[in-house]
């Protein structure tokens, strides 16, 4: 998570960048199988937005927030944690919303 934390600090808020964090996601679930239920939830609120937005205009200050917040997202997450925060970790995740 910490490279793909990296990864997505340096990129554009646009939705091209959360399609292909998307794809980092699947790519990570599938090499590691002890992040692959976190990648899968992060995907689909990921997903959701892109969705939500795919083929619409998206307001510049909606794209910066949903970026924003899921820069912070990812930066709380602990790759390296026991069983109860990585359950914490998905939850959170689970909960979440990157637009309003």
């Amino acid at each position: 998570m910490n490279d793909l934390h990296a990864w997505l600090s340096e990129q554009h808020h646009g939705l091209r960048t959360f399609r292909t964090f998307q794809q980092k996601l699947e790519t990570i679930g599938r090499h590691d199988p002890t992040q692959r239920g976190l990648c899968r939830v992060l995907s689909s609120l990921v997903g959701s937005y892109v969705e939500a937005f795919d083929e619409e205009p998206l307001p510049v200050e909606v794209a910066n927030s949903a970026y924003q917040r899921l820069l912070a997202l990812v930066a709380s997450i602990d790759p390296n944690a026991g069983p109860d925060r990585r359950l914490a970790d998905i939850n959170r995740v689970a909960e979440s919303e990157l637009w309003q």
